[in-house]
C-alpha cells in the first residue's frame, strides 16, 4: 500500500494544525501521519497477531540492514549529538530487547510502532496529539536543551539532536520521547514520526505503508501528510 493512498479504514485529510514544519537537513527523510483510534487506548485491545511481530526474525515485509543502522547514527550525529550507549537510537534498543525475551506490551499505538521500528531499523516517535500544542516543528535542539522522558523524572540531554517541537518545547526524538506527550490510557489520537534517512527512501516509504496497514487492521484510521 502506498502511504496516502488509503484503505477502507483510512482517515480523510491531515489536520493542518498538527502537520510539522521541517527544518532543512541534508540527511533527514522524515515521514509523519496521524492516527485516530475508535476508543481511548485503554479500551483498545491489542491483537495477538501484533504481539507476534515483536519477535526478532518474525516474517515481515521489512528487513533492517547494517548499512541503515550506520546511516541512522549518522543522522543523529549530524548536529553534534553522540548516539551511543544510553543515547543510541530507539530502534537499536528494540533489537536488543527483542533478543532478550521480547518487547514490553504497552498499548496499541506503541506496540504497532515498536513492531515496525524493530523490523525496519528506523526509529519512530509517537505522541499524544491532545498533549502536544501546535504549531509543531522538526529541527535540531539547541545548547543545553533537555526533557524528562519517563515517569520517574529521568532526563535526556538533547543538544544537537533532531527533535519534534511543540509550542512548549522539544517533545520527541529518535532516542527517547518526552514524558509529557506520551500516550496513555485516555489517548484518542496520535502523531507518528518515522525518522528516515536520505538514501533509504524506499525503506522509509515501505515502513510507513506497513505501519499504517497494521494500525488500520487493528481498527484505527490513519491520515498522512
Amino acid at each position: 500500500m502506498r502511504p496516502g493512498s488509503g484503505t477502507a479504514g483510512s482517515g480523510a485529510g491531515y489536520p493542518a494544525r498538527v502537520k510539522p514544519a521541517i527544518d532543512a537537513h541534508p540527511l533527514l527523510c522524515a515521514r509523519t501521519f496521524v492516527t485516530r483510534f475508535p476508543a481511548p487506548l485503554g479500551e483498545c485491545p491489542v491483537p495477538e497477531w501484533l504481539h507476534a511481530l515483536h519477535v526478532d526474525g518474525a516474517a515481515t515485509p521489512l528487513a533492517r540492514t547494517e548499512e541503515l543502522r550506520g546511516a541512522v547514527r549518522d543522522l543523529l550525529r549530524h548536529g553534534g549529538y553522540k548516539p551511543t550507549g544510553r543515547g543510541k537510537p530507539s530502534s537499536e534498543y528494540l533489537v536488543r530487547a527483542a533478543s532478550e525475551g521480547g518487547l514490553p506490551r504497552i498499548n496499541l499505538a506503541v506496540d504497532a510502532c515498536n513492531a515496525v521500528s524493530l523490523h525496519s531499523g528506523l526509529p519512530i516517535s509517537v505522541v499524544d496529539l491532545d498533549r502536544a500544542r501546535g504549531p509543531l516543528r522538526i529541527g535540531i535542539a539547541g545548547a543545553g536543551e533537555s526533557y524528562v522522558f519517563n515517569a520517574s523524572g529521568q532526563t535526556i540531554d538533547i543538544e544537537g539532536l533532531l527533535n519534534l517541537f511543540d509550542a512548549d518545547g522539544p517533545c520527541a526524538n529518535a532516542v527517547k520521547d518526552a514524558q509529557r506527550t506520551k500516550t496513555h490510557a485516555g489517548t484518542r489520537s496520535t502523531l507518528s514520526v518515522v525518522w528516515g534517512v536520505v538514501g533509504h527512501e524506499t525503506q522509509v516509504e515501505r515502513a510507513v505503508a506497513w505501519y499504517r496497514e497494521l494500525l488500520e487492521r487493528a481498527g484505527a484510521a490513519t491520515a498522512a501528510d
